[in-house]
C-alpha cells in the first residue's frame, strides 16, 4: 500500500472503495522538534466527481485499486457529448460535458496522448498530457518601447481557453501551455 509521502498528483487510490484521483499535494512541516509533517491531500473521487480532502500524517498508507490506463484520441464534439478513440483496438466511446469539463480547454480535435482511466471495462476518466500545444486566436497588441521587466498581455486560445503570455508573442502562433497549471510555458 503507498502511503501518503509516497503518491504524487495523478496516482489514483482507494478511499472508502472507491476509485480517487490526487489533484493536489501540499506539505507542511512544523517547527517544533519531534512533530511530524502533514500532507494536505486533495483527491477528486472518479465515480461522483466530488472532492475530498484529507489531512494526514506521511506514514498514513492508501489501499492501491486496480484500474488500467490506455492511449486513446479525441476525435470530435457534438452538442454536450465528447466522442474518444481507443488507440489500441479502435473502439470509439463517449463522454459528457460534465465528466470532462477540467480537460474542455485543452481539447483539439483528433489530439493524440491522451489517457483514459479503466475500471471494471468503465472509462472513469480522462487524462491529459502535462503540455499540449495550441495555437493563439486572439491577443492583445504588443506595447512599444523596451522594458527592463517581462511584460505579458492577455491571449485566447483556439479553444477558448484564457491565458497570459509574452508580449512578444503574435496572433496564430503556436504555444505550449502547461495543463495542471494553465499557464504559458514556451513557444512550440
Amino acid at each position: 500500500m503507498p502511503k501518503a509521502c509516497e503518491i504524487k498528483r495523478g496516482d489514483v487510490v482507494a478511499i472508502q472503495g472507491s476509485p480517487c484521483m490526487l489533484e493536489e499535494l501540499k506539505v507542511s512541516t512544523p517547527s517544533a522538534r519531534g512533530a511530524s509533517s502533514m500532507y494536505h491531500l486533495r483527491f477528486r473521487n472518479l465515480v461522483t466527481k466530488a472532492k475530498i480532502d484529507h489531512s494526514v500524517k506521511g506514514e498514513e498508507p492508501y489501499p492501491p485499486i486496480d484500474f488500467e490506463k490506455r492511449a486513446v484520441q479525441y476525435l470530435f464534439h457534438e452538442r454536450d457529448e465528447y466522442t474518444f478513440m481507443d488507440a489500441e483496438d479502435f473502439n470509439q466511446f463517449v463522454m459528457l460535458e460534465e465528466d470532462v469539463a477540467e480537460q474542455i480547454p485543452y481539447l483539439v480535435e483528433e489530439m493524440e496522448g491522451l489517457s483514459a482511466l479503466l475500471s471494471d471495462g468503465k472509462v472513469l476518466a480522462i487524462e491529459l498530457p502535462p503540455a499540449v500545444t495550441l495555437k493563439i486566436a486572439e491577443c492583445d497588441p504588443s506595447a512599444r518601447g523596451a522594458s527592463a521587466t517581462a511584460r505579458t498581455k492577455n491571449a485566447v486560445l483556439q479553444t477558448g481557453l484564457h491565458l497570459q503570455v509574452p508580449d512578444y508573442i503574435e496572433r496564430d502562433e503556436l504555444v505550449r501551455v502547461d495543463t495542471r497549471t494553465g499557464r504559458f510555458m514556451s513557444r512550440a
